[in-house]
């Protein structure tokens, strides 16, 4: 594994399942979100963003987490490993939340200084995406991940945070299945 897409709902773990992954293999972690999000929330150009990503995935080795559809196939076709985390819409917002509360008042790692989520009214547009995203976009994800699926590229599909947990405890030695090691 040296080009991983970690991919999935809003608040499922793609950021901390990244760096873990990153550092158990030694390589470069890309967080999508610091790329597109300018600081104060302001939407990087499309075109820009697409140009950066290009340049991103050039590089020999990486863990990339985000979804932003528009670059995925690029990023699938680039990478050898593509990781989906299959997280319940319930536990996502609430993950998001707490997530909120842990970082108040600053910007996550992952994301560009003056990138503070705040519980207001202007948040509850991602909220209700956080929540409607395994209906709506969870099958075109899943479907764009079957497009890649060959014999030169892996595919994960994690279930849950003990999915990813297990996973990433993996790094560097074999998979042994869940109690059984």
């Amino acid at each position: 594994m040296r080009r991983i897409a970690v991919v999935g709902p809003p608040g499922s773990g793609k950021s901390t399942l990244a760096r873990r992954i990153g550092t158990a293999l030694g390589l470069e972690v890309i967080h999508l979100d610091r790329y597109f999000w300018r600081p104060g929330w302001v939407e990087s150009p499309r075109d820009e963003f697409a140009a950066i990503h290009q340049s991103l995935i050039r590089s020999d080795a990486w863990v990339i987490d985000g979804n932003y559809g528009a670059t995925m196939d690029d990023r699938f076709t680039a990478a050898d490993t593509i990781i989906y985390l299959d997280e319940g819409s319930a536990c996502c917002t609430w993950r998001i939340v707490a997530r909120m509360w842990r970082t108040r008042g600053s910007a996550r790692p992952d994301l560009n200084e003056g990138c503070v989520e705040r519980l207001t009214w202007d948040f509850g547009p991602f909220v209700w995406y956080t929540m409607t995203f395994n209906r709506r976009k969870r099958p075109l994800i899943l479907a764009a991940i079957e497009r890649y699926r060959d014999g030169a590229r892996t595919v994960v599909v994690l279930q849950g945070r003990h999915g990813a947990d297990d996973f990433a405890a993996t790094m560097g030695r074999p998979m042994v299945p869940r109690g059984e090691g």
